[in-house]
């Protein structure tokens, strides 16, 4: 039986017995010397650093690229840091699940140290603040999603934590960001040393919103005394300090049970999936898929290891910008949601069962291939087309990949706004193109109207994943009942279809309000009427 809370080298013929694939060099003092001073911080412990930045850096440590051990840090949960990480010595099995339900198995050695990264933590923030004080790091990368970046409410407010992050400047900073940026205060101190702030989270010009956020933050700081004009310059200062652009791809779930069960049926047996009081599932193993893809600006103003050995493709901002265009609003992101939408709806627990459906396949067909492409810039170091063919007839049918319509539609009130907007806007721009012409997009924002309603095409209650607007979008939609005819709907609706800050255009500048309307109203028309309204579309 193979323990995972047991070094890795003292298991090493069962390991081989079970089929994991071990770390090629002796990992010891390459993680001592990362706990020390690293090379690489990692801001964001969950489940895709672990399925795809800790096989990066094996990787190159495998190839002696790398000879430090990555330190993660984890500013929402710090659960997750004595759970899956310090109850494991930092390793982390990895599962990818290939098509065929093979399950390639590996253990990742190349993760240091886990903290959690919050000054409530006094033990080890001055910690941190030492590692970013030092000359040898390089980088820091992050997995925070995307609500982690954001400082302000729909409406544009500041949230109550930023505001007072701002008043009390950089020594008890609370929020993710306020973190960041007292961290990069710390470094600018020690003698404004350079560094490369590289958020790897999935949506467009992450690079940039981080970068705006970290400066919102400076320059309230900077007004209120906390921190000199000289602080602002460093975090301008390219030569010094850089937000390099990505593109991430790599579908992985939640821990799924039946992994967990095949694990332990081969002869793991101290493996259990945790549930955290903040809601996070995570476990010493990940499952994920066998394809992936990292882009990344090559911009690195202290160096950086060969990441090209690691699988990653380095590459200019523009075609950076392209890649994650294409993928966030065309080729995988928007797919993802309408499965999502409508998949929770109709009450599917699987992606991979929802593409066996004719309808939702052919549904997202329609939104990536008819709606998508025609407006998508082609990257050209990867295919647009290919890589719609790659998600449609590949990732997502794939049934051992145990991902479910439910995570997906985790957040999607901040996911509308890139994944269907920019490409409404795109139809709004073109000359030759009217967003009039869309049907399938309006269709899937009229399908989110009708999620939120939280009661199934069979007409019984669900619970909706969770999402930073759900108490508010759905009290504005509470006079809407599924079967009972509401005269005012557009009256309704217009607050919701007119706000931006969602959809990224106002829907009825673009000419579309009036569409997703007509969509909703056919959608809660009784029971069945999300199938029916599928058919007629999609028939």
């Amino acid at each position: 039986m193979v323990k995972m809370k047991e070094s890795w080298q003292s298991q090493f013929a069962e390991h081989h017995a079970l089929e994991v694939e071990l770390p090629k060099v002796e990992t010891k003092e390459i993680r001592d010397r990362g706990a020390d001073s690293p090379v690489w911080l990692h801001f964001g412990g969950g489940n895709l650093y672990r399925g795809m930045h800790a096989e990066i850096a094996q990787d190159l440590i495998d190839e002696n690229e790398l000879n430090a051990g990555v330190v993660v840090l984890e500013t929402f949960d710090d659960e997750v840091i004595d759970k899956a990480y310090k109850n494991y010595n930092n390793n982390i099995l990895q599962v990818v699940m290939s098509e065929d339900g093979t399950l390639h198995k590996r253990l990742l050695a190349s993760t240091s140290e886990a903290i959690y990264a919050n000054p409530t933590n006094r033990g080890s923030w001055k910690r941190i603040q030492q590692y970013f004080e030092s000359p040898v790091l390089q980088f820091a990368t992050f997995t925070i999603t995307e609500k982690g970046y954001h400082l302000t409410t729909t409406e544009g407010k500041l949230l109550p934590i930023i505001e007072q992050d701002m008043q009390k400047g950089p020594e008890e900073p609370q929020h993710t960001m306020s973190i960041v940026v007292s961290l990069l205060y710390a470094r600018f101190k020690a003698g404004q040393l350079p560094i490369a702030m590289v958020t790897t989270d999935n949506f467009s010009k992450n690079g940039e919103k981080l970068q705006n956020s970290v400066l919102t933050i400076a320059h309230a700081w900077k007004e209120k005394g906390h921190v000199p004009n000289k602080f602002i310059n460093y975090l301008t200062d390219i030569e010094k300090v850089t937000f390099p652009w990505s593109m991430i791809d790599r579908i992985t779930p939640n821990p799924s049970e039946s992994i967990l069960k095949r694990l332990t049926d081969l002869g793991f047996d101290d493996l259990e999936i945790f549930y955290t009081r903040k809601g996070t599932n995570v476990a010493p193993f990940v499952n994920t898929e066998e394809i992936h893809y990292l882009v990344i600006e090559d911009a690195f103003p202290n160096g950086r290891p060969n990441l090209a050995k690691g699988g990653v493709i380095l590459t200019d901002r523009e075609t950076v910008d392209k890649i994650d265009v294409m993928k966030v609003t065309t080729c995988l992101n928007p797919l993802h949601t309408a499965l999502a939408v409508f998949g929770s709806i109709l009450r599917f627990d699987s992606i991979a069962r929802e593409m066996r459906d004719p309808e939702l396949k052919k549904l997202i067909e329609k939104i990536g291939y008819t709606e998508g492409l025609p407006v998508v810039a082609d990257p050209e170091i990867i295919s647009p087309r290919e890589f719609i063919d790659e998600v449609v007839n590949t990732r997502l049918p794939n049934p051992a990949i145990p991902d479910t319509p439910q995570r997906i539609a985790t957040d999607t009130s901040q996911k509308l706004a890139i994944r269907f907007g920019e490409t409404i806007n795109k139809y709004v721009l073109h000359n030759d193109k009217s967003a009039k012409d869309l049907t399938f997009i309006p269709l899937v924002l009229a399908g989110w109207l009708r999620y939120l309603l939280a009661v199934d095409d069979a007409g019984k209650a669900f619970v909706p994943s969770p999402d930073p607007l759900l108490d508010e979008m759905q009290q504005k939609l509470e006079s809407v009942k599924l079967g009972e005819s509401t005269d005012n709907l557009e009256k309704i609706l217009h607050p919701i279809l007119s706000n931006d800050r969602i959809f990224g255009i106002d829907l009825y500048k673009a000419d579309i309000a009036d569409k997703v309307i007509s969509y909703f109203n056919e959608l809660i028309a009784g029971p069945g009427a999300v199938r029916a309204t599928l058919k007629k579309y999609l028939a």
